[in-house]
């Protein structure tokens, strides 16, 4: 008798309308997705990377196609503006499978790697081998891109791929599984499991080759354990709470803009958000004084003008709630926004801007992830004070620098810990695919997009060659006679500089003795 499917209705976060019913993945069926990616396995690496590219392109027209509907989907799942739907989750995933179709056969194929003098007559190179099946648990926030990225990066790299949805947006997910069944792609090689907390334990405890998992540090050190139990290699892209460190000399009017843009796209919730910004103290009222004047131009809503959506996790909510309660009782100053004691949602998470001054470190809202429309201001007087602040933090994901001077900008970019500086911007180092993308601390292990973004889907394979035609080496046996020769062999091929008369005789008295027969 066919098990009977879970359902789970899922409502809008930005309407509280109904908008789906989803079926949940059973926990019996787990085995068999397993079994499906390793038997679609041997075909599916068997292919060559070209003939791998085909369904990826398939898949871009489509998508390129269906933008508008894809765009509605996320929106409607999210709460977020359909503009930041097909700018930040559909763009840099068509940008992605561009890029995998312009490098992954390069990035892919043998790459020669040079053999030292000493073993002459030896040729080196290293292969890029798919590891088997790869299990991707992506989050809510960006519930398109962050699953598609990884998930297309080990497919062009010769896995089959079982991939976990967030739960909290099962929409896209259902989405996302459509797309690559239109797109063809062979069964078995990508695979999508849908459900909660109890579906992504199960899923991790099968012994998959590679784990790939995008959300909080919480959850990513629950299965770096589980992992490192089995030694399952796993890459954990993680929180954030990103510095924007603003000097006096900057474009204060772009400054403000991006400040805006940085802290309250997609409400707050991006692993890269800014949720810290140094201002130094010359600049500080003037910044804050047209911050408050654009925050109150911004619009939230549904309509394709607002500017901010809802948020999208009711939870989270909870949490913004704390920091903010924690930081006013420690005397921040609201400057905009309303306290969390005023806030009316019903239905919906709409959850207006907020912008805190006479905030420190001590408070929650200065050193854990918020993950929501906030942003608090701390003002600094020298550059060394700016580098401390910044870097005081469990975190480093992202962060930003300001001035106008490039000298300044790379020395302060250089002194900061953080996987990715962007100066005089805010976000957008994840957005080019040819830049590793990744944190430091807390904030994740490994990097992926750039080169690595295939490569590390991949056994790195090193491959050495030699004819075979001579029948021994000089380093084999025998040892007898040999030691002073490599001794002065190696004592004039490494010195200061080298002599290569000494070095070529010895070298060939070594190669004689090993010729001659006993």
């Amino acid at each position: 008798m066919e098990e009977v499917k879970e359902r789970w209705k899922v409502f809008s976060p930005a309407t509280g309308k109904e908008i789906a019913e989803i079926d949940e993945t059973p926990l019996a069926e787990i085995n068999f997705l397993y079994d499906r990616a390793h038997a679609a396995f041997s075909g599916w690496s068997g292919l060559t990377v070209s003939e791998r590219l085909v369904y990826f392109k398939k898949l871009r027209l489509i998508m390129v196609e269906q933008m508008d509907e894809i765009a509605e989907v996320i929106a409607m799942d999210t709460g977020k503006p359909k503009t930041e739907a097909i700018v930040a989750d559909i763009m840099p995933t068509l940008d992605a499978i561009r890029h995998i179709e312009k490098h992954a056969v390069k990035s892919l194929s043998k790459q020669k790697a040079t053999t030292p003098l000493l073993l002459i007559g030896k040729s080196s190179h290293v292969e890029y081998m798919a590891r088997g099946t790869v299990l991707v648990i992506s989050p809510w926030n960006y519930p398109f891109q962050l699953a598609m990225v990884p998930i297309l990066n080990a497919a062009a790299a010769g896995n089959t791929v079982i991939a976990k949805p967030s739960e909290v947006t099962p929409l896209v997910g259902k989405c996302m599984e459509r797309l690559f069944k239109e797109a063809g792609f062979p069964d078995g090689v990508i695979d999508f499991a849908h459900g909660g907390k109890a579906l992504g334990a199960t899923l991790t405890d099968q012994n998959p080759d590679y784990i790939f998992f995008t959300g909080s540090v919480r959850t990513g050190k629950i299965i770096g354990e589980a992992a490192a139990k089995k030694l399952i290699p796993v890459t954990l892209e993680l929180g954030g709470k990103d510095p924007m460190v603003i000097f006096e000399d900057a474009n204060l009017e772009r400054a403000v803009n991006a400040a805006l843009w940085g802290a309250f796209t997609n409400s707050g919730q991006v692993c890269m958000s800014v949720e810290r910004v140094y201002v130094e103290r010359s600049m500080y009222e003037p910044f804050l004084m047209l911050l408050k004047e654009k925050v109150n131009e911004l619009t939230q809503g549904t309509e394709l003008s607002d500017d901010i959506g809802s948020m999208t996790y009711p939870e989270q909510l909870t949490i913004v709630a704390d920091h903010l309660e924690d930081a006013l009782k420690r005397g921040a100053v609201l400057e905009a926004g309303i306290p969390p004691d005023k806030w009316v949602l019903g239905d919906t998470y709409f959850l207006p801007p907020i912008v805190l001054s006479h905030v420190n470190h001590s408070m929650k809202i200065m050193n854990e992830e918020t993950f929501g429309p906030v942003l608090p201001i701390v003002a600094f007087d020298t550059e060394e004070e700016a580098i401390s602040l910044a870097n005081d933090s469990q975190f480093g994901l992202n962060s930003s620098v300001w001035t106008m001077d490039q000298a300044k900008a790379a020395r302060v970019a250089s002194k900061l810990v953080s996987g990715a500086v962007i100066i005089n911007d805010v976000l957008i180092s994840v957005a080019n695919h040819n830049l590793p993308f990744g944190g430091a601390k807390q904030s994740g292990i490994g990097r992926y997009h750039g080169e690595n973004g295939l490569r590390m889907f991949c056994h790195e394979k090193s491959v050495m060659t030699d004819s075979g035609k001579k029948n021994t080496e000089i380093q084999w046996y025998p040892y007898k006679g040999k030691y002073p020769k490599f001794l002065s062999m190696f004592q004039n091929y490494f010195s200061a500089k080298t002599n290569w008369v000494v070095f070529a005789k010895e070298y060939l008295k070594l190669l004689k003795m090993a010729k001659k027969k006993k």
